[in-house]
């Protein structure tokens, strides 16, 4: 069995290498959804005829398979609209509930904004916040927070530690079982953003004791515009404030009506990458790692932003450099047929330099020289071939044309 879904790209000579951002719906998903969207169609809340009793169990069965690819509890796998609405839930949901006495907060800078910004809402409402530092660049473990700092700072006021479990710019993996101990010996409830790990690293929930945890399909080669969120476990009650309001649907912490066809595609890519998971890994190591070598030898200057290039701290299918004399938004421009990111795609819009790569002490230079490359499925040694070739040739054209 083979890992790798050959994509025929919908533009011709174009390099996808940007699948931090989004992942295009293999085909298996694609035919797993489409009957949902034509002949069973009902709304599974409308189960007083067949069409939706048809819907209601395909979603049930489908959330059943969810939790079991993560090891959760079927009754804890909400479905959202995406991981930022289930990051919002999480955070929001935890701390204005009516129940919730503590006042305390942490976290950490590289967060993703669906992190960040409902925490600064907090912080806005009274609420106290802390930040943990994450190890600084020039080492193994960059990016990474170190499980003493967290002792440190956590206190009895401490209600909730929301720390990302791999980070979507520099890939860095963090020590989740480990940070969700430390916060229940306090009694703090634990969240982890686990939006880029799913699918590309073991995601257990029962094994990391996680009580809540966030995903998108469209990360893992599902759709888009579904997500989910483990809230507690069989032997755990987490009590969550709804933040969508209307129905009784999924127990009245979310209402609306389950995307019945979104949530089935999320199950079936979650299982196919579970199922190749061992190889995915380490076929996108060897494949990024080429990549780096590929481009340090060509282009003398370039600087490798994050964690060491090791599987046990970071994201096998990431690379973020910085490159020499070229800033990245000028060398993407100049790179039509490549497609690559310099971060996040929620912050494309902001002109500010990475907040991640400036919280592990990177300086606004070198971030604006910033490009991240996400290796996927599609990603093969041809692909590394030609991408390197065409980044090359942009950034001599780039440079000769300032001389």
């Amino acid at each position: 069995m083979t890992a790798f879904i050959d994509f025929p790209s919908p533009i011709p000579k174009m390099i996808y290498l940007d699948h931090h951002a989004t992942t295009p719906v293999i085909p298996e998903v694609l035919q797993a959804m489409l009957p949902w969207m034509t002949e069973n169609f009902g709304s599974p809340h409308s189960t007083s005829h067949i069409f939706g009793r048809k819907s209601s169990q395909a979603c049930s069965d489908a959330i059943e398979l969810i939790a079991s690819e993560l090891e959760a509890d079927p009754s804890s796998v909400i479905i959202t609209s995406s991981a930022s609405e289930s990051n919002n839930l999480a955070i929001t949901g935890t701390m204005l509930h009516p129940r919730q006495k503590r006042s305390h907060v942490i976290t950490a800078p590289t967060e993703h904004p669906s992190v960040l910004r409902p925490i600064s809402d907090l912080k806005r409402r009274g609420f106290r916040v802390s930040e943990l530092p994450v190890r600084q660049q020039g080492g193994k473990f960059c990016g990474l927070v170190d499980p003493e700092d967290l002792r440190a700072l956590i206190n009895d006021d401490t209600a909730l530690v929301s720390i990302m479990w791999a980070n979507n710019e520099i890939g860095s993996i963090q020590p989740i079982a480990e940070l969700a101990s430390i916060a229940h010996q306090y009694g703090a409830i634990f969240h982890t953003d686990a939006t880029q790990a799913v699918g590309k690293v073991p995601v257990s929930v029962k094994a990391t004791d996680c009580d809540l945890l966030s995903g998108s399909a469209h990360k893992f080669y599902g759709p888009k515009g579904v997500g989910f969120l483990c809230i507690g476990s069989e032997h755990k009650r987490v009590r969550l404030a709804p933040m969508i309001l209307g129905g009784d649907q999924q127990s009245g912490l979310r209402a609306g009506t389950l995307n019945c066809p979104g949530l089935i595609g999320m199950a079936t890519a979650l299982k196919i990458c579970n199922r190749d998971l061992a190889i995915e890994t380490t076929r996108l190591a060897t494949l990024r790692n080429q990549l780096w070598m590929k481009l340090d030898d060509r282009l003398p200057g370039i600087e490798l932003n994050g964690p060491f290039l090791d599987q046990q701290v970071r994201l096998s299918g990431n690379l973020n450099i910085s490159l020499p004399g070229v800033e990245s938004e000028t060398i993407i421009s100049a790179s039509e047929d490549l497609a690559i990111s310099t971060g996040a795609a929620c912050s494309s819009f902001d002109p500010r330099p990475s907040h991640v790569l400036t919280s592990i002490g990177i300086d606004e230079s070198r971030a604006r020289r910033s490009l991240r490359f996400g290796l996927g499925r599609g990603t093969t040694d041809r692909t590394i071939e030609e991408a390197v070739e065409l980044l090359c040739r942009a950034h001599r054209r780039i440079l000769e044309s300032d001389l």
